[in-house]
């Protein structure tokens, strides 16, 4: 379920502003439709934890670190890596219409073009947070109709945490390990490689060394890990 509900929120997010979006950045037409990486990325790390979940702990049950840790580790990964993915989203979506120029998340003290990989706005950090609150809300929704006892209060708080801490660390990974371009003449902001530039192509920051994709897998990836086995056994004991 909240695999269904990341979709829906992600779908939205991703038309919302389409015409504007095309205009600041070069990657905004490809983007319009998730292709089946992009998914993979963003579903297969849960759908494991899930299956480990079923096969190690049977049914879902409430979060209890001190009598089921297994089993709340995994449910909370599940739930850190959808907070991470929607929050992800809504910052990317949403943060590059903001009217003012996104700084740089390695040099805060440079500013750079709308879509360009590293860069967030207040705005981004916001919709980042409200990314993660709508999962962890639609978590708690899910224990509530099956029945489960839930901290709803302690649930959302975690979703918000780890929705803003994987917004981040995708930004900082972006800033270092994606390269961005500014093409002058057409002044649209890109990610490429070197055989991708021509001579009204400006750099921004940024090593050729990870596609947003896998950018992507391993943001999620560690916002899991830190939110299975930090986050939740602080937030949720």
């Amino acid at each position: 379920l909240l695999l269904i509900l990341f979709y829906l929120i992600g779908t939205k997010a991703t038309k919302y502003g389409h015409e504007i979006k095309k205009m600041r950045d070069a990657d905004a037409s490809k983007d319009s439709v998730r292709g089946h990486n992009q998914v993979l990325a963003c579903s297969i790390i849960a759908v494991v934890c899930a299956l480990a979940h079923a096969i190690l702990c049977g049914k879902e049950r409430k979060i209890d670190f001190n009598d089921e840790y297994l089993a709340s580790a995994l449910y909370c990964g599940i739930i850190a890596h959808y907070a991470c993915c929607c929050a992800d989203t809504l910052a990317s979506e949403m943060g590059i219409l903001a009217e003012q120029l996104p700084f740089l998340i390695t040099s805060p003290w440079k500013r750079v073009p709308a879509g360009t990989n590293g860069g967030i706005t207040l705005m981004g950090l916001l919709w980042s947070g409200v990314g993660g609150a709508l999962i962890g809300a639609g978590a708690v929704a899910c224990d509530i109709v099956s029945g489960i006892e839930v901290r709803s209060f302690e649930v959302i708080s975690f979703g918000i945490l780890c929705g803003l801490l994987g917004s981040i660390l995708d930004s900082i990974l972006g800033a270092v390990l994606q390269a961005s371009y500014y093409d002058v003449d057409k002044k649209l902001v890109f990610s490429g490689g070197a055989d991708e530039i021509t001579s009204s192509c400006k750099h921004i920051c940024g090593m050729d060394v990870l596609t947003n994709v896998q950018v992507n897998l391993v943001s999620v990836l560690l916002t899991t890990v830190l939110g299975g086995i930090v986050i939740g056994p602080i937030l949720i004991p």
